[in-house]
């Protein structure tokens, strides 16, 4: 979210924090399964731990990616970790930590979509031929500083078909920049249909990137955000990539333009190539042919679902609080 929405919301935080904790209390689980969300489910473990209650965690923060001390205060108050990404399993082990790789629910609810065979007709959209998604984020404070960007895009190529993939929990103002083209489609709550049908996408940093990736789709990841978040992040994020595209691979297979790297000349001209080289896409799309390959253990929420069944049918552990 960026350091400066996050500290605007923390008295929001801290109710549910409190109501989280009561609920525990009032409750009793035998176990508290707590999934993603790390900044406010790792405050729910050390209470559920504290109180003798026994915690899985499904999906783990990404303390990987910044202030990695964090793994060791997991470890304490996580009696099982669930992990969805591969290169999680050997960065815990480093803490001396064995936790379960289960696969990826991305993959899953990808393999699980259906086609819609009416979605060209349903969004008026007569042309596909070179269409270009525009992904620019669920969240109000990513779409306010990506916007600009695309506007920008969008002018430099106005015989190119573009589709925003857009929301209906956002104001609808936020999209306006974007109507007066009338090259610009809006596809709203339906993005893997949108994605089946491009030939090109860019889309903000986030899970969106593994979602093109996994439709084959070639992808520009751009991001901005406050200038002092960007630095904030600069000086405690310590991994060298920040799509899950390039993370899972462990190198480059799609271009990162973040903040100043994201300027329209560079994003248009990077967006020219993968509309224009064959040989380009053709070696992203293998890149994502790798992930997909690495990903593939089946339902993630299946296994971890079984796993913790098991835990739970095999070593009983009462509440006692």
């Amino acid at each position: 979210m960026g350091m400066v929405e996050i500290v605007t919301n923390l008295n929001k935080i801290a109710r549910y924090s409190k109501k989280c904790k009561a609920d525990i209390i009032q409750y009793r689980p035998d176990v508290v399964i707590l999934i993603d969300y790390g900044g406010f489910n790792l405050r729910i473990a050390k209470f559920a731990t504290a109180n003798n209650v026994r915690v899985f965690f499904y999906i783990a923060p990404k303390v990987w990616a910044w202030y990695q001390s964090r793994a060791e205060v997991l470890k304490k108050n996580v009696d099982r970790m669930f992990v969805i990404l591969p290169f999680e399993k050997p960065f815990f082990k480093r803490f001396d930590w064995d936790v379960d790789y289960v696969g990826n629910p991305v993959l899953d609810a990808v393999k699980a979509h259906v086609r819609d065979e009416h979605f060209l007709a349903k969004h008026t959209i007569k042309k596909t031929e070179g269409m270009v998604a525009l992904l620019p984020g669920s969240r109000k404070q990513e779409l306010t500083r990506i916007t600009p960007l695309l506007v920008e895009i969008v002018k430099r190529f106005p015989t190119r078909q573009f589709a925003v993939a857009a929301v209906n929990n956002l104001d609808a103002k936020l999209y306006d920049d974007l109507r007066q083209f009338p090259n610009v489609t809006f596809v709203f709550e339906d993005t893997y249909n949108l994605l089946q049908h491009a030939e090109a996408a860019i889309v903000t940093s986030g899970t969106a990137t593994l979602e093109t990736a996994l439709f084959r789709v070639p992808q520009i990841v751009v991001y901005r955000t406050s200038k002092i978040s960007y630095w904030i992040g600069k000086w405690l994020v310590k991994v060298k990539f920040i799509s899950l595209v390039n993370l899972i691979a462990g190198r480059e297979v799609v271009k990162e333009m973040i903040q100043g790297g994201s300027h329209p000349d560079q994003v248009g001209a990077e967006l020219k190539r993968i509309l224009g080289e064959p040989a380009y896409r053709d070696e992203m799309i293998r890149g994502y042919d790798e992930i997909i390959r690495i990903l593939d253990t089946g339902s993630a929420s299946d296994n971890a679902g079984r796993l913790m069944v098991e835990d739970l049918t095999t070593i009983r552990k009462p509440a006692t609080l």
